[in-house]
């Protein structure tokens, strides 16, 4: 999970995410009450289930830092078949804005002659 979402294009998707609703959280006051209240719901349900869960992952440890490893080497497998990975959003949809425009002139040419 770590390794997700320190992939570049993934943290900077939740930066973007996290802006957006704290600058919602800021503009509408009554917005501001219900999330805040959402908050202390799922910190009060995480703290609880960590508790309970907590002997059950020490069991399944093993198994855990197995799947950890495979599931790691397949992220890198994944990095490597797709570099967009690696930019942040933004970057993601400059590229893909001028691929499509270079595309569109490219038609508009083949057209027009």
């Amino acid at each position: 999970v770590k390794e997700v979402a320190n992939l570049s294009l993934v943290s900077s998707a939740c930066d973007m995410v996290s802006a957006a609703y704290g600058s919602t959280k800021e503009s509408h006051p009554c917005l501001r009450s219900v999330c805040d209240a959402a908050e202390q719901g799922v910190q009060s349900v995480t703290e609880a289930t960590a508790s309970c869960v907590q002997p059950v992952l020490a069991t399944l440890e093993p198994c855990v830092a197995a799947a950890s490893e495979y599931a790691s080497k397949g992220l890198d497998k994944v990095g490597e078949k797709l570099p967009l990975l690696q930019k942040p959003v933004k970057q993601v949809l400059s590229d893909t804005k001028e691929l499509v425009s270079s595309r569109v002139a490219e038609v508009k040419e083949a057209v027009s002659s």
